[in-house]
């Protein structure tokens, strides 16, 4: 599969000033931006600047940044799944997962994570693909922005509903695992009967179980 990147970039007015949000950005620029010290939420900044900058090498993958001036202060990843998840399982060259989102908390509340979304799908590259999201309650901020898990749920549905993300049920383990925790997808427009199947049959795999 041939993946098409196209960059697309949008201004976003913000109390503290205006920042761009724009992608896919590729590896040489994000080594080259300075990457904030309040991206923690994942690992160390500096570990995780490096991390992104493997990942904007990948040949699916992508990275959409939110930049103030030549500081990097959000993004947003998409990639295939981990080896070691379910959603790998079916090797499906059209599957990829929004694997991390993250602000500053100076710039959370200014509509820049739904801009990250809605940017990442401006590309129309993005109907080639079914993009997953697995959101787990202990990756969220709770502490950060006082929120309790069920609040923070529908913050995260909301700003992944920007994007296109829609809820899917599924017998994952971890995500079942807690009330708060779910799939969700966004199926493209150009994905066919037999991809949709096999996604599925990736959500259900325990139903013979029983």
């Amino acid at each position: 599969m041939i993946h098409k990147k196209t960059y697309n970039a949008i201004e976003v007015k913000t109390k503290h000033g205006t920042v761009i949000v724009e992608g896919p950005v590729p590896s040489k620029e994000i080594a080259n931006l300075h990457f904030h010290e309040d991206l923690k939420a994942f690992r160390v900044p500096e570990q995780q600047h490096k991390a992104i900058i493997e990942i904007a090498k990948l040949p699916e993958g992508r990275l959409i940044i939110v930049r103030d001036q030549t500081t990097i202060v959000g993004y947003t990843t998409f990639l295939y799944p981990d080896p070691l998840e379910r959603w790998s399982k079916g090797n499906m060259e059209n599957l990829i997962e929004l694997g991390a989102i993250e602000v500053i908390p100076k710039y959370r509340g200014s509509g820049v994570g739904k801009s990250l979304l809605k940017v990442s799908m401006m590309d129309d590259a993005m109907n080639d693909y079914i993009i997953i999201t697995t959101e787990y309650y202990w990756h969220w901020d709770l502490k950060g922005t006082g929120l309790n898990v069920w609040e923070y749920r529908k913050v995260m549905e909301k700003m992944m509903n920007a994007g296109g993300l829609e809820y899917y049920a599924t017998d994952d383990p971890e995500i079942s695992s807690h009330p708060a925790n779910c799939l969700m997808a966004r199926i493209g427009t150009r994905i066919d009967a037999e991809s949709v199947q096999k996604f599925d049959q990736l959500r259900f795999m325990n139903r013979f179980m029983y």
